[in-house]
């Protein structure tokens, strides 16, 4: 390494080091590449993105700092890993349609199979010649019982190999769950949420407020307009939630129709006005069915807010605001709850 280059290096570790230490970053490998990289300035994007999270969290939320890392710095082959396993996905649903489509082809060959026997057993009853068939007979016989083993051994192997297919498919959705972000709303999820909530939890003197929001009457509209429309709602909520973000809030999709805001604060007067904010907007959505050209409009949400106390399990911290959440339901919905701090 040459001096200049060292210098260098020694002179962005002096930056990156300090930095960590003020904003409590954990110190792994993948932090420091995160941070040796922000000092040295070798990616202006990742420090526009770093500046902003900063000025908008005053830390570097580990949740985050992950994101960052996967997006501006880990190799294309780690950058690509989700697109190969839906590609690796796709081949197998066509493989395992080919297989399908084989197995079906092959038991009809065995049927023709049987009807060659049925053939060669008419033709004994009806006592031809048998100098004259006897050789084509035996020669059929031999070929149609070598083709029925063939293909008995075949199918077996199909069966086999679709269930080894089934034990990838099974893989490749439990790995995908790995996944940090939701694919139909674009939002982090529940994955991503807990990874948050418990690196939150080390360090909880700012304060810690969970947001809960679920969509009302969300089953009726599935019912009456159907899944693709409920999805298209899905997709418009999530990217209402992740454009209303401020404070420093991050969004999540908590799973199904509900979703979740994490707020780094102690000022519960502010995540509720956050929370309104968001309410209030929402009924502003309108959406239109392709099919029928119908105007969807009445898309509403209830809220539940909970604040992290000292000592509080993070299942007790997700439950009172889930039981803020349905009690704004129980009292006719399109509301935040609970109006006071708690």
């Amino acid at each position: 390494m040459s001096k200049d280059l060292l210098a260098s290096s020694l002179e962005c570790l002096k930056k990156a080091v300090p930095l960590m230490m003020h904003y409590q970053i954990a110190p792994t490998p993948e932090n420091y590449t995160l941070w040796y990289t922000y000092a040295s300035k070798d990616i202006p994007a990742l420090n526009i993105e770093l500046d902003q999270l900063l000025q908008n969290h005053k830390i570097c939320p580990p949740i985050q700092s992950e994101i960052l890392y996967k997006t501006f710095i880990s190799s294309p082959k780690d950058i690509t890993t989700l697109n190969l396993r839906q590609n690796l996905e796709k081949m197998l649903i066509e493989l395992d349609q080919s297989l399908a489509d084989t197995h079906s082809d092959t038991t009809e060959f065995q049927k023709v199979c049987n009807k060659i026997f049925d053939n060669l057993n008419s033709a004994n009853e009806n006592n031809w010649p048998i100098e004259s068939v006897m050789p084509l007979l035996k020669k059929l016989e031999n070929d149609a019982s070598k083709m029925h083993h063939s293909t008995s051994f075949f199918i077996e192997n199909l069966a086999s190999a679709k269930n080894e297919i089934e034990t990838l498919k099974i893989k490749l959705k439990e790995s995908q769950k790995e996944a940090l972000y939701d694919s139909l709303t674009g939002l982090l999820n529940r994955h991503a949420f807990d990874i948050a909530l418990s690196n939150y939890m080390r360090d909880s003197s700012q304060g810690l407020i969970l947001i809960l929001g679920d969509i009302d009457h969300f089953k009726t509209f599935n019912d009456k307009w159907g899944h693709l429309l409920g999805d298209q709602i899905l997709n418009v909520v999530g990217k209402k939630f992740n454009a209303m973000m401020e404070y420093g809030a991050t969004a999540y999709r908590f799973g199904g129709e509900e979703f979740a805001v994490l707020l780094l604060s102690r000022n519960f007067k502010l995540s509720r006005r956050l929370a309104e904010t968001i309410r209030q907007s929402m009924e502003k959505l309108v959406l239109k069915d392709k099919k029928t050209g119908s105007r969807i409009d009445k898309i509403t949400l209830s809220f539940g807010i909970s604040e992290l106390r000292e000592g509080e399990l993070l299942s007790h911290f997700i439950e009172r605001a889930d039981k803020n959440l349905y009690k704004a339901k129980r009292l006719g919905r399109n509301r935040v709850l609970p109006l006071e701090s708690e």
